[in-house]
């Protein structure tokens, strides 16, 4: 088989890797130039483990090319997959659907032979449709349908996911239609992975559903964290008690400083927007999304506090800015609200992220990058853990005493023993747990 993705961001290169690797021939297309030389020489855009590997591993076994001319890429393709952003538009919150309906009469012109043309962005309802009006308004002639065929990747472990899914959606209306998408997710179907089979609107909605439900996990866990700091309980084992029962489920039920990245912030806003549109408003969502909002900001205050009620003058160590860990993506990363508002507040900032400071230079001034851990709390005041990288869960906390010129750790991950790091002389406080070596604002302050 031969495919054709469009679009060379996180979804787009993952995706046409992977596919690679089943065996499929595989063309990723991208209009700017620059990417496609970069990839071609194998440097990735993005950070995703093991992803440069698979890459190279495919381009060598000649099943994945990159190019910019999209009607080479698309002419005689079994399937084409758009891969291109759908980013928040800033009036209203809406899914910016320019890109994909751009592609999908671009593509038009290139196609020769039936072609299943398949939605790999997330779009809301209706856009598979829209794309198929498209498609047949461009080019009245051309033999194709249209399919939804969403993305569940996970940043970080994106490769495992596409390879052990835990389901492939298809949403494809015509037998021919689906019977191409099963010959090319043929090696899920030999080890049994869970096939949903439906239409475009039900899988165009399974995704913003899922995120939209993950994203209301987060933000639960996070407001009964709040509520366990005031009655002396310990969030982990508030959500280890509920983990455990099978209709909840464990994952996702981690405190910290509120959800960001790529999907959830975006997507939460587009399922409000689609179900306002729709006259089906979404109360929880709409709810969730001003939690998390809320959140971010209240984080910086916590910081604040924690070092008696000021940061003006003081050093902060902050470790880790990336959204999350395993990846450099910056999106919507909570260090976007707290690192400003610690410099407003008067703060000095002192920062390391393993893979992420590239990106984040370009849109956090002011900050002096270290070269690790130790360095970014070298004279630092307080300490806080704003992303779980798993080197800073290994830190030596004698070394940090050491390096630290005040005794403050303000851990937004949990991702410290609180006993362990009392124990160590620390004024610690993390998210959902009793203080520990807390000392009164005044004290501390000293």
């Amino acid at each position: 088989m031969r495919i054709a993705v469009i679009g060379t961001g996180y979804v787009g290169l993952v995706s046409g890797a992977c596919f690679s690797e089943f065996g499929v021939t595989t063309v990723c297309v991208d209009k700017d130039a620059e990417k496609i030389a970069r990839l071609k020489d194998g440097k990735m855009p993005i950070y995703e483990p093991g992803l440069d590997d698979l890459v190279l591993k495919n381009v060598n076994a000649d099943r994945l090319s990159f190019t910019t001319n999209l009607a080479g890429a698309v002419a005689g393709a079994d399937a084409v997959f758009i891969a291109v952003g759908t980013p928040t538009r800033p009036e209203d919150g809406a899914a910016d659907l320019r890109y994909v309906y751009g592609v999908a009469e671009e593509l038009a012109r290139g196609l020769d032979g039936y072609t299943v043309v398949v939605t790999k962005s997330t779009v809301p309802v209706g856009t598979g449709r829209e794309v198929e009006a498209i498609v047949r308004r461009t080019r009245p002639d051309v033999d194709f349908d249209i399919a939804s065929n969403p993305e569940f990747l996970r940043e970080g472990s994106a490769i495992n996911d596409f390879m052990r899914p835990d389901r492939v959606v298809i949403g494809a209306e015509s037998e021919r239609a689906r019977e191409t998408m099963r010959r090319l997710y043929r090696p899920l179907y030999l080890i049994e992975t869970p096939i949903v089979m439906t239409s475009v609107e039900t899988a165009e909605l399974t995704k913003y559903a899922a995120n939209a439900f993950l994203a209301t996990k987060i933000t639960f866990i996070n407001e009964i964290a709040d509520l366990c700091e005031k009655v002396g309980a310990d969030v982990h084992d508030v959500a280890r008690g509920i983990g455990l029962d099978g209709r909840i489920g464990k994952k996702f039920l981690h405190p910290g400083p509120g959800y960001g990245g790529s999907c959830f912030p975006k997507d939460t806003m587009a399922l409000v927007q689609t179900a306002r549109k729709a006259g089906a408003p979404a109360r929880i969502v709409e709810a969730v999304v001003e939690v998390n909002d809320r959140r971010k900001k209240q984080m910086a205050e916590r910081i604040i506090t924690a070092c008696g009620g000021s940061v003006a003058g003081k050093t902060i160590g902050v470790l880790g800015v990336t959204f999350k860990p395993n990846t450099d993506d910056m999106r919507d990363a909570p260090a976007l609200e707290i690192v400003p508002a610690l410099q407003a507040a008067g703060a000095r900032i002192r920062a390391y992220d393993p893979e992420g400071m590239e990106e984040a230079r370009k849109l956090l001034t002011g900050i002096e990058w270290c070269r690790d851990a130790y360095d970014a709390l070298s004279g630092a005041d307080a300490a806080t853990v704003l992303t779980e990288w798993n080197e800073f869960r290994a830190l030596d906390f004698g070394r940090m005493r050491k390096a630290m010129k005040g005794l403050v750790v303000v851990d937004l991950r949990n991702v410290y023993n609180p006993d362990e790091v009392a124990a160590a002389g620390f004024h610690y406080s993390s998210i959902g747990r009793p203080r520990k070596g807390h000392l009164p604002a005044e004290e501390a302050d000293q």
